[in-house]
């Protein structure tokens, strides 16, 4: 009787723990990335003679590890269906992470000249690729191993991480750059974080090698041969599907990176804030994400996934006719309200996939399906986020910069509205 009343929390906590974990080393990877390329990485791994090429350069190297997260969500895809969940988030994760720490110890272009870029465009690669597979298989480790009715608040435990991996990111840079000097920063601080971020891979490979693989996964191993080529099934047997989770997933990354990257660059350059104040600023206002997160996952359970994201992505569209003014008010509590509301809104939108994606795919195609529907949607909602948000604060002033999120929003809803229910 005793054991009936444990929490289903502490009687998977290993499992949730492994899941979160993945998604915070890719939130945190990706944010110290964005951060560096848009302080250092110019600078250090590129010629000198056109300051404008650096930055451009740097952040083609930043967008680099998207278009090799496709890739990964097909390979990782095809062993995360064929082989198993939990071998194929150990590999993932290893990559990924081994690839961020590997970047610490990078020489610059000073000292080995074209071998430096190669080098961190390789490692880029490789983490966008470990990426690739990562938030799939997570997410199908915590919600395949769900007790009935708890789908979507264990779903939701990948998503924490993203809120845990930028208030690592984030508190990381701001004392940095609170107790370093600037030329000390450029030198050596800069790859700190980098270096950090072993003790999070490590903590995910401890957890990960101790757990078993999902229930149905084995049940459909049991129940069919895996298919020889899942990506192709996929395509045959789920391509509304796929199309749907692609524009189920677009409006959470467009919200991360207006809010995180985006905001912190425009602040700091166009209005005029001081980058540690901003930067504080982010780091409370990353709790609202948090908050907004754990209330979905609590709610879809409640009403549904798709419900809870059908008012998340309406939100988004909403949050984007204020956002920009909000943005460039000038009065420092108004923008952080803004910040807030909008990863609040996030939350709603980025909380019930753990748990809506799964519902669209088979089970011998789930983790293809979810890994490409995750990072084609993080292309499109994320890489574009911020040049769309930049041409329209070029063409309209800052108040029409969150017109990107208000489109996102529209596409977001409309995937959730007509997307086909998987019955298999």
């Amino acid at each position: 009787m005793h054991s009936n009343r444990v929490s289903p929390y502490r009687q998977h906590a290993r499992i949730l723990t492994a899941s979160l974990v993945g998604t915070a080393v890719e939130f945190y990877d990706f944010y110290i990335y964005a951060t560096a390329a848009a302080l250092v990485i110019g600078p250090l791994f590129f010629p000198a003679q056109s300051p404008s090429a650096q930055v451009l350069l740097s952040f083609m190297t930043f967008g680099l590890a998207f278009v090799a997260r496709p890739v990964g969500a097909v390979a990782f895809g095809h062993f995360g269906d064929r082989v198993g969940r939990k071998s194929t988030l150990v590999a993932s994760l290893m990559l990924m992470g081994g690839s961020t720490v590997l970047i610490a110890f990078l020489p610059t272009y000073a000292m080995a000249g074209p071998v430096a870029p190669f080098l961190l465009c390789l490692l880029r690669f490789g983490q966008g690729f470990g990426l690739g597979g990562e938030w799939g298989g997570a997410s199908l480790l915590a919600v395949e191993n769900a007790p009935k009715g708890w789908e979507a608040r264990f779903g939701s435990a990948p998503q924490l991480g993203a809120p845990l991996g930028f208030l690592c990111a984030n508190g990381l840079f701001l004392i940095l750059g609170v107790t370093l000097p600037e030329a000390a920063f450029a030198s050596w601080g800069w790859r700190v974080p980098f270096l950090a971020s072993a003790l999070l891979v490590g903590l995910g490979l401890w957890v990960r090698l101790k757990i078993g693989e999902t229930a149905a996964f084995e049940q459909a191993k049991n129940d069919a041969p895996p298919p020889k080529v899942p990506v192709g099934r996929l395509m045959a047997d789920h391509p509304g599907a796929v199309l749907a989770g692609i524009a189920g997933v677009i409006a959470c990354f467009a919200i991360f990176y207006l809010a995180t990257t985006f905001a912190l660059s425009f602040a700091t350059t166009k209005l005029g804030y001081a980058k540690q104040t901003f930067l504080g600023v982010q780091l409370v206002a990353n709790f609202f994400l948090a908050g907004g997160i754990a209330l979905a996952g609590w709610w879809a359970d409640k009403r549904g996934a798709a419900s809870v994201l059908r008012v998340g992505a309406a939100g988004t569209a909403l949050v984007g006719l204020v956002f920009g003014l909000g943005l460039g008010s000038g009065h420092l509590p108004v923008v952080f309200a803004t910040l807030a509301l909008t990863l609040f809104v996030m939350g709603l939108v980025y909380g019930p996939l753990g748990a809506w994606l799964p519902t669209l795919y088979a089970v011998p195609v789930r983790y293809t399906g979810i890994s490409i529907a995750f990072n084609v949607g993080g292309i499109i909602g994320g890489a574009l986020a911020p040049f769309a948000a930049q041409a329209l604060a070029m063409a309209g002033g800052t108040a029409m910069v969150g017109l990107f999120l208000t489109v996102a929003g529209a596409i977001t809803l409309a995937g959730v509205v007509f997307a086909p229910r998987c019955e298999a």
